[in-house]
């Protein structure tokens, strides 16, 4: 009985040994718990990775809400063709350039507005990590994340990917859903558009 306990529900609830793929496999097959431990495991890393793609709390919040429910309703067409982190971050980073598109009508609310006071934890994001204590890293720091928002949806999503978080060039490809030469054009364009809005002047 003892046995059986240890090997249940409970055991699993504190650290599931099962791969991201079983979890899905089992989320399809009607486990309950299976598809909140995978959104526990990748959580921090999909947010962190919306709030620079959008450069915006409450867009990025949004952004995770609507995609993981997405992934919620699509899990039962994971093939395993690629890693689950790699399909979350897809459908991450889709579901922040739809609201991006959506909102490109209305203004955007300048991105110091959005920078925390680092309660969250600095693995939420660039902009979470920025705290007022004026001193020259800061303020890079911020120049960064401020020219980056101003930068085209693909060419940030891309930067945000790639540069930001060391994702591979093959990788990010898959996760936006373009070719290699695709993701290296849009990094390379998007550094020359960030050296330009960082150099004397730029960033205004």
């Amino acid at each position: 009985m003892t046995g059986a306990g240890a090997q249940g529900p409970a055991a699993t609830t504190a650290e599931d040994p099962r791969t991201d793929a079983e979890l899905v496999a089992a989320h399809v097959a009607g486990d309950p718990e299976a598809f909140g431990e995978v959104v526990r495991r990748h959580r921090d890393r999909l947010w962190a990775v919306a709030l620079r793609t959008t450069g915006d709390r409450e867009e990025a919040a949004d952004a995770v809400q609507d995609a993981l429910v997405s992934a919620l309703r699509a899990a039962d067409r994971f093939r395993g063709d690629s890693a689950v982190t790699t399909w979350l971050h897809r459908i991450v980073v889709n579901a922040c350039l739809d609201r991006a598109r959506r909102r490109a009508v209305r203004p955007t609310r300048p991105l110091e507005e959005e920078v925390g006071s680092g309660e969250d934890g600095v693995r939420t994001g660039a902009a979470l990590a920025v705290v007022d204590d004026d001193t020259p890293h800061v303020e890079a720091q911020l120049d960064v994340t401020a020219a980056l928002a101003r930068l085209p949806e693909a060419q940030r999503a891309a930067l945000v990917l790639v540069d930001m978080y060391d994702v591979p060039v093959a990788e990010a490809a898959q996760v936006l859903g373009v070719a290699v030469g695709t993701v290296k054009s849009r990094c390379s364009r998007g550094r020359l558009a960030l050296a330009e809005l960082l150099g004397p002047g730029g960033n205004r």
